[in-house]
């Protein structure tokens, strides 16, 4: 048997459970989809969002590049976001990193790539930014772990400024910014930094004006 191939017959088996279970389970699912969240993950295999959160189909409109990145220049991106603020509704937008990653891990040395370098150019200038507290930790897992962290809050600021989301605010949509970590070694899930709509300053309710990142 072909490698792909058990990913065939291990559909049929996840398929048959499910209708087992439920008979209309996919008949209900193909009609539409409400889900309240919005994830923003790595592509790292380790880190399959569904998985990683205990939540079923329909429940979570994902987006996923290398090192959770948000750009406003990112059209692939910028369409997931309007999608899922404007006519998802999405309540939550939860951007999570993970340990371990290896798009942070490159931003941090001499990698040489046609195609990734300019992708993680924006997490090489954020080390260059945060050098002087990196530069304290001598262990060189836990400075690649501290500026994973680093990297996740940066792209919550990036997206609390997105125009997207500032547009959402100021028509009064109740969302929600979560930033999180994974740690591949225990499985868990932990918060970094959180952006609640009601703690926020009134003015972002009346001016749609953004900062572009």
């Amino acid at each position: 048997m072909k490698s792909y191939e058990q990913i065939f017959l291990a559909n049929r088996e996840w398929s048959q459970s499910k209708l087992i279970k439920d008979p209309n389970y996919f008949k209900r699912l193909s009609l539409n989809q409400s889900p309240q969240y919005l994830w923003i993950g790595c592509s790292d295999s380790r880190v399959p969002a569904n998985e990683v959160t205990g939540t079923g189909a329909g429940e979570l409109f994902v987006h996923r590049n290398i090192a959770n990145q948000v750009f406003s220049t990112d059209k692939n991106f910028m369409s997931v976001l309007k999608y899922a603020v404007d006519y998802l509704k999405v309540e939550h937008i939860v951007i999570c990193g993970h340990y371990g990653c290896g798009g942070v891990k490159a931003a941090m040395s001499d990698l040489q790539d046609e195609h990734i370098t300019p992708w993680i150019n924006g997490i090489k200038k954020t080390a260059e930014c945060n050098k002087d507290t990196l530069n304290q930790i001598k262990d060189e897992t836990t400075k690649i772990n501290s500026m994973i962290e680093i990297n996740v809050i940066e792209q919550v600021d990036r997206l609390y400024n997105n125009p997207i989301v500032r547009a959402a605010w100021a028509r009064g949509h109740h969302l929600h910014i979560h930033g999180w970590i994974f740690d591949l070694e225990t499985g868990e899930l932990s918060t970094l930094k959180e952006v609640n709509p009601d703690e926020l300053p009134l003015d972002i309710y009346n001016n749609q004006e953004t900062l572009v990142n």
